[in-house]
Formats: C-alpha cells, sequence, structure tokens
C-alpha cells in the first residue's frame, strides 16, 4: 500500500500491527506524545497528567515542534531505552500506548509511517524553520507522497526565500 501524508490515521493503524514487539524501538528512544496520549497514559498508571508530566516526561523538538516523550534513561550514550520499558515484558504502558509507538516500528512500512507521522504532527508548512529542518532530513530520506518539499511550500519563490534564509 502506498502511504502518503493524508492516508487516514485509521489505515496508518491498520498498516502498523505488524509489530514484531522486538523492543528495538523502545531500547534507543521513545515515542513522541500527541493528542491524548497524555490523558490515556494518565489514566492507565492512575496518576494525574502533572505528576506523569513532572515523573516520567521530557520535552523534546522535532522540527521546530515542542512536544513531550517519556524519559530516556541514557548511560553515556546521546540515546537510551524509554522509562516504560521493561527488558521482561515489554511496554509497561502497551495498552495506552502513545500513537507514535502504535504507528512507528520495524515493519514493511515503519519508514514510511513514522514519516506520515512527522508530516502530521510536527513539520509546520508555515514555519520556515520547520520546513528548513524538514528539507535536511529529506537529504537523506526519499519522501512519502505530500511530503515533498513542493507539496508543502507551493509558492515556488517563498519556498527559494525560506531555504536561503531569506524568511
Amino acid at each position: 500500500m502506498l502511504i502518503s501524508k493524508k492516508t487516514p490515521k485509521e489505515d496508518v493503524l491498520k498498516l502498523s500491527k505488524e509489530c514484531k514487539k522486538c523492543g528495538n524501538c523502545c531500547k534507543y528512544t521513545s515515542g513522541f506524545l500527541v493528542d491524548d496520549d497524555i490523558i490515556k497514559i494518565a489514566r492507565f498508571l492512575r496518576t494525574t497528567t502533572d505528576k506523569l508530566k513532572e515523573k516520567y516526561l521530557e520535552e523534546h523538538e522535532r522540527f521546530n515542534t515542542k512536544t513531550l516523550r517519556p524519559k530516556l534513561i541514557k548511560g553515556t550514550k546521546p540515546y537510551g531505552k524509554c522509562i516504560f520499558y521493561n527488558e521482561q515484558i515489554g511496554c509497561s504502558i502497551h495498552e495506552a500506548k502513545p500513537l507514535h509507538c502504535r504507528v512507528g516500528n520495524c515493519n514493511t512500512y515503519g519508514n514510511d509511517l513514522n514519516q506520515w507521522f512527522m508530516l502530521n504532527y510536527f513539520v509546520n508548512p508555515d514555519d520556515p524553520e520547520s520546513i528548513r529542518q524538514w528539507s535536511t532530513f529529506l537529504t537523506q530520506n526519499n519522501p512519502i507522497p505530500g511530503g515533498s518539499l513542493k507539496d508543502l511550500v507551493p509558492d515556488e519563490e517563498r519556498l527559494k526565500k525560506i531555504l536561503s534564509y531569506e524568511v
């Protein structure tokens, strides 16, 4: 199936069910929280959203958009495992798992699904810095349909100004 920026979330969730539960995602990073993820996790852990944020979450920025994610337990490396990952059982909040964790995995569509998530929740076509950072991302990745710079900023002159830091 071809995944595009406009693929409905329901279809993306169906494609992402193929997760192998290998834990690779959880051992090296954590998912980003969007929509009602914080409320669902807080309810699952029987705590308040404020206590959840204080004890388990940290701020993260991607494509000039700030969000929260579960804290990383880091050693001496710049990455670490998700605070909710348990070596014996896997994800300890699996029933309330954030959308990004449900979508981004190691399956056949993993890279495209992750790009879908970034395009729909982080990349802001109205924010020049977000577009510049996406442009850098695209130097190492082929965009899914709807994710090219021309798709996001159809005005060629504006795109040129954004990329040359004139805007």
